[in-house]
């Protein structure tokens, strides 16, 4: 088993980047360090703390609200800027040792397919501004989640999130609080709705009812691709139901 052997704490982000884009050396950057616990480091590599170089503010910008990457979960929860939805969902995540260390940007990056706060920020029509070498540009979450290789040698810096809707979700887990199996989250506005699915896919996706019929979920101890998938058209027609339409 191998060690970090370095650790970095960056003030700005082009000397964030400067560390991330070095070669002959592995570095991964960190916000809240959550993603490293437990995980078996098998090469020796660097860590670049992103929280002096990236902001940590909520603020509203018109119909939309901006979250610096280096919120905590637990920031959202506290925050009446943050749309109610996502302030659920985030105490949802995980305890509250997890929260107030988690950031919202490592928790995009890690992409947890059982999220349910990212199928919330897919439903709230997140964007994702993201800093490399070459400058800043902004991403739709569906587009960061289907391409993980945006984020080579790059950094989430902020995410904004649209306001307003009528909103539901809908959840299956082992018990109430355990992490579920399959979650769907909707949100309705006057442009119409969307359902975003959990635990289906490698990571949260924004679905319409009959794309999941041509799905192929994960099987695992807690269930079966077809338990999944069943689960996911119940839950989503839960979901819909109560939003009274379709997406």
């Amino acid at each position: 088993m191998r060690t970090i052997s370095q650790y970095h704490r960056p003030p700005t982000i082009d000397e964030a980047l400067a560390l991330l884009s070095r070669t002959g050396v592995t570095t991964r950057p960190i916000g809240g360090g959550t993603s490293l616990v437990g995980e078996e480091i098998l090469i020796d590599i660097e860590v670049v703390d992103l929280q002096m170089a990236c902001s940590d503010s909520i603020t509203e910008n018109g119909e939309a609200v901006e979250i610096g990457a280096m919120a905590r979960l637990q920031d959202l929860v506290d925050s009446s800027l943050v749309p109610p939805l996502l302030r659920e969902l985030a105490l949802r995540e995980g305890p509250n040792t997890l929260r107030n260390a988690a950031t919202l940007g490592g928790t995009i990056a890690s992409a947890d397919p059982e999220s349910e706060l990212l199928a919330g920020l897919l439903v709230h029509e997140a964007r994702i501004a993201i800093s490399g070498r070459g400058g800043t540009s902004v991403v739709p979450l569906p587009g960061l989640l289907a391409d993980r290789s945006l984020l080579s040698n790059a950094i989430i810096v902020s995410i904004s999130v649209g306001r307003g809707g009528t909103t539901a979700t809908a959840r299956t887990g082992r018990t109430p609080a355990d992490t579920s199996i399959v979650a769907a989250v909707g949100r309705s506005t006057p442009g119409g709705s969307l359902l975003a699915v959990t635990g289906i896919a490698s990571t949260p996706i924004l679905v319409t009812p009959p794309e999941i019929d041509s799905l192929n979920p994960p099987s695992d101890f807690r269930g079966s691709s077809e338990y999944r998938k069943g689960l996911a058209q119940t839950l989503s027609a839960r979901v819909l139901s109560e939003l009274g339409g379709a997406a």
